[in-house]
């Protein structure tokens, strides 16, 4: 396993993150705890959660929000863990029906913050993100609030999630009117099949010192060997029900067997590839299911091998505004 800085921090994580969002949804204690056991096992050092993980993706409070944090934190209490993980989770989701139990305002960041070193057994989390961004709250609340946090000793980082380019240049520039270190991280959807953030925020990102964390890797599945797997649910049939996408999925599952590879973990290690990128999410059901995810980090990739990859599954056509424009 090797070992990054995230942004222009001075913190090092694993070139692989363990995301839970399944954890007390798609999966038990049980197999979360012996998945937990497994990454530390393997040098990955960073966990990555969010106070709305734990049940279905929508806004029903009946549904275990809070459970993923839970368990972490009972995994946490078992033994002398804490200090060997990077814990990150993350806020702005609705967690109660109340007008004030969602978004980005200092009253909300405390409250969630609280809630969360709560059900995570711990009087810290190493880095706090902004689930998305938050509109209505100006820059000059959010880090006001962050400040406090941090000097509270609740939190030591303060990362962003679904942000676009000129949100992160804004964040940034009300961090340096205060004289603050700012966003280290950035958690984006990238993947091969959306690679939307090449054109602005992965350039932003990498302006600005601020480490990019992909999440949804393997594109919900289907870069996972979904032609191998007639069951796949829902994913599956959008792929017969597209003939452009099985084309190309056809194609890329081909080059990857052609190189003796899963498809999961050319995705990953193709991933790992990308400038900019500081290490993907993965997220196991299965502890089995982390085998394969650790092996792409044993991946080298030449630059053969990410054209073809680039003419299966075309960018962005490179950064803005010449990816539009001249």
């Amino acid at each position: 396993m090797q070992y990054r800085p995230l942004g222009r921090s001075g913190l090092k994580i694993s070139q692989i993150i363990l995301g839970t969002m399944n954890f007390g949804y798609l999966t038990d204690e049980a197999e979360s705890f012996s998945i937990m056991d497994r990454a530390l096992e393997e040098g990955i050092t960073m966990i990555d959660t969010a106070d709305v993980y734990g049940g279905p993706q929508k806004p029903d409070m009946e549904k275990g929000y809070g459970l993923s944090e839970e368990i972490i934190g009972r995994w946490l209490a078992q033994g002398r863990r804490r200090d060997q993980i990077v814990l990150a989770t993350k806020l702005y989701q609705p967690m109660g029906y109340g007008p004030n139990d969602r978004h980005l305002s200092a009253y909300h960041i405390r409250r969630a913050c609280d809630a969360s070193l709560k059900r995570l057994k711990t009087d810290h989390i190493d880095l706090y993100q902004m689930h998305h961004i938050d509109r209505s709250t100006p820059w000059e609340e959010i880090w006001q609030a962050m400040d406090v946090l941090i000097q509270q000793g609740k939190i030591s980082y303060v990362g962003s999630s679904n942000f676009a380019g000129w949100h992160l240049a804004t964040a940034q520039g009300f961090a340096a009117q205060g004289r603050r270190l700012g966003l280290v991280s950035e958690q984006s959807l990238y993947n091969l099949t959306n690679r939307a953030i090449e054109s602005e925020v992965l350039p932003a990102a990498r302006y600005h010192g601020i480490g990019v964390i992909p999440w949804s890797p393997l594109a919900g599945g289907l870069l996972g060997g979904i032609l191998n797997h007639p069951a796949g649910g829902r994913r599956a049939a959008l792929v017969n029900q597209n003939e452009g996408l099985r084309s190309r999925i056809e194609s890329y599952e081909s080059l990857c067997h052609s190189l003796g590879e899963d498809p999961a973990a050319i995705a990953l290690a193709w991933l790992m590839h990308q400038p900019g990128v500081t290490a993907p999410i993965v997220g196991p059901r299965l502890a089995e299911q982390l085998t394969l995810q650790l092996h792409a980090t044993t991946i080298a990739l030449d630059k053969e091998i990410l054209a073809r990859l680039d003419k299966i599954w075309p960018g962005s056509r490179g950064e803005a505004p010449e990816a539009y424009a001249w």
